[in-house]
């Protein structure tokens, strides 16, 4: 019987590299460079700028000082 990955709150680094691999050079570039400057992993990152795209009154990049788990 096969189970079902648990539910996480959080996109995985293994996901998260999947998701950059697939996208242009630049973006992904943009979003390493993001991430080194906030010194936050980068599936946070992109965890970020999904929230932003989604919900306009997300926290922006700037502000955002998200608790990491």
């Amino acid at each position: 019987m096969q189970t079902q990955p648990a539910i996480t709150e959080h996109l995985s680094p293994e996901l998260a590299q999947i998701f950059l691999e697939g996208l242009p050079k630049t973006i992904r570039e943009g979003l390493s460079m993001r991430a080194k400057a906030m010194n936050y992993p980068v599936w946070a990152v992109i965890e970020m700028a999904i929230a932003g795209y989604l919900d306009e009154e997300a926290i922006s990049f700037t502000d955002c000082k998200p608790k990491l788990d």
